[in-house]
């Protein structure tokens, strides 16, 4: 059905996809797996047309025999969403947050086909029911802000399937959601795919991902296709270091590692696999409870009052629900659930940047909900974050240097500028970057980088707890690794403590101590981090476990 062979990508000098072949049949999946910068996306669109004027493609792109790097941008129009559709990998930004959800739908319908208004409109509530979304009429009226990320994915999977497409290119369509939600998602592109029986490209830094779907599988990198075949031989005998890597890089649920092994370990054939036994993890327990906690969290709850309508009757949401639990000193707590379950919530109460409603949080055996002023100074020095998003929570305006000494001259530290530049230069250098670094802008970095610049920003002030807020969860899967790695260095050389957020169980497995599993702003079970992924006893969590993509 579709046939690219050959396919080279410049923009300007720079040569970014390299001899690039693949074949597409009727009613099949191809998975195209690799890194961020590996070309996967690049090579996809091209296929429709949407790279611009400054990309030069050569090469040949043959669907059902026409070749389409001959196109006209008129003549794309006519296939784009109609025989061609493409999921892009961030639907808040790809749809338009000034339309209703099931007017954008409309639009596809009303540019490809010829239905009355009322037909239009029947056609997209069908759609959204066979992409199982709750309370299609309500969805079909609301904004995109007003639906949950997966809700929104769900709307761009009905609008790129309204058509009945041939070839359906599926970019990152799971990144950054949670894994039960993630795998409804993966669920439902198979049944939509065996029941209109078209072809699927879905595009993925997870190898593990892409086998539960994928019947074949191309993984790319820097610009070249390095190895090609069915799903089950990639995962059993892939020959490629780079593809071994990528199966390494993850954490396992079967073994616990010291250190993830990396891309950069594999490509130099050195991967670090050093296990921790379980006589080792006990010892270093025995050490970090004989201590007294560092915080406790005792009875803690928010709620918070929803905006209702005028004639409404306003309602109490209670996001963090009776919260208890204690954190010791070189302690990673690792805290799990769904979007939604209260997680980030209640590290804004611990970080002071919302009081809870009820409760009490105790930092070194004292009540830090009631401090003001240099007590709570002295505090946010003590307890830091690290984002997210680390593009959002960097200043664009601010260098990398400038943005780590930031802190540094808010607390007083190191005593004068010259003092706090050598500082900020040894903090990069200890987080995997370099002095030619320093006076450069976050938007010269890449996604990982940017994430090391956020960490060390936070290391800056010395603090002794850090909160990480779903800090990996946007990262490649081999980025993902070096930065977790990362984060256990900084904990054994500073003697760090962590709480460690995230709706991903595998990282959380991996990194944590103890486990608290959160569900509706309730912790529902708790234990040692290998004992509750062994033995759950919790249904929901053993729907988390069930959820994480295992490979073949």
């Amino acid at each position: 059905m579709l046939k690219v062979s050959n396919l080279n990508i410049h923009f300007g000098d720079e040569h970014v996809i390299k001899n690039v072949s693949f074949n597409v049949q009727p009613n099949q999946i191809l998975g195209i797996v690799g890194e961020s910068g590996s070309g996967k996306s690049v090579s996809t669109l091209s296929i429709l047309g949407l790279l611009g004027p400054k990309a030069k493609v050569q090469g040949s792109i043959l669907f059902q025999k026409r070749e389409l790097t001959k196109y006209s941008e008129q003549q794309f129009q006519q296939i784009r969403g109609n025989d061609i559709s493409m999921i892009f990998q961030e639907p808040m930004s790809s749809l338009n947050p000034s339309m209703r959800c099931g007017k954008q739908v409309e639009e596809v319908l009303i540019r490809h086909k010829t239905l009355s208004k009322k037909e239009v409109r029947q056609e997209v509530l069908n759609l959204f029911e066979k992409v199982k979304l709750p309370r299609p009429e309500a969805i079909f009226k609301s904004y995109p802000h007003q639906i949950s990320g997966g809700q929104k994915q769900r709307v761009m999977i009905a609008m790129a399937i309204a058509c009945k497409p041939k070839i359906l290119i599926a970019d990152e369509p799971t990144t950054a959601l949670d894994v039960t939600v993630q795998k409804e998602i993966l669920k439902l592109l198979k049944s939509l795919q065996q029941e209109t029986e078209m072809s699927i490209i879905f595009i993925s830094h997870d190898l593990a991902l892409v086998s539960e779907l994928a019947d074949r599988v191309a993984v790319m990198y820097q610009g070249e296709i390095v190895e090609q075949n069915d799903v089950v031989s990639i995962f059993k005998n892939a020959s490629h270091q780079y593809t071994k890597a990528l199966l390494a890089s993850k954490p396992s649920t079967r073994h616990r590692l010291k250190a993830l092994p990396t891309v950069k370990d594999y490509m130099q054939e050195v991967p670090n696999a050093a296990i921790e036994t379980s006589e080792e993890r006990k010892k270093r327990h025995e050490l970090i409870y004989s201590r007294p906690p560092l915080l406790e969290v005792k009875n803690v709850k928010k709620t918070f009052i929803s905006n209702a309508g005028w004639f409404e009757k306003s309602e109490k949401i209670n996001a963090v629900d009776d919260v208890s639990f204690k954190i010791y000193e070189g302690e990673t707590l690792g805290l799990v659930g769904e979007s939604g379950c209260g997680k980030s919530t209640l590290g804004n109460a611990i970080l002071r940047l919302d009081d809870p409603t009820e409760g009490d949080i105790l930092y070194q055996g004292k009540s830090i909900t009631r401090l003001k002023g240099e007590a709570l100074r002295q505090l946010r020095k003590d307890i830091q974050l690290i984002f997210q998003d680390p593009f959002s929570s960097l200043n664009p305006r601010l260098s990398v240097g400038k943005t780590i000494m930031e802190p540094m001259k808010v607390h007083g530290l190191y005593g004068n500028a010259e003092s706090r530049r050598d500082k900020t230069i040894q903090i990069l250098e200890r987080v995997g970057l370099s002095e030619e670094h320093f006076d450069r802008y976050p938007h010269e970095f890449s996604g990982g980088q940017r994430q090391r610049i956020g960490i060390a920003r936070t290391i800056a002030v010395e603090p002794k707890l850090i909160i990480c807020d779903e800090s990996v969860s946007a990262l490649d899967i081999s980025v993902q690794a070096q930065v977790l790695n990362l984060l256990n260095e900084l904990k054994t050389d500073f003697g760090f403590t962590y709480i460690f957020i995230s709706h991903d169980l595998a990282v959380v497995k991996y990194m944590a101590d103890q486990l608290l599993v959160m569900h509706q702003g309730k912790i529902v079970e708790r234990g040692e981090a290998d004992a509750v992924y062994a033995h759950p006893e919790k249904d929901y969590t053993k729907e988390l476990i069930e959820a994480i993509p295992k490979g073949i």
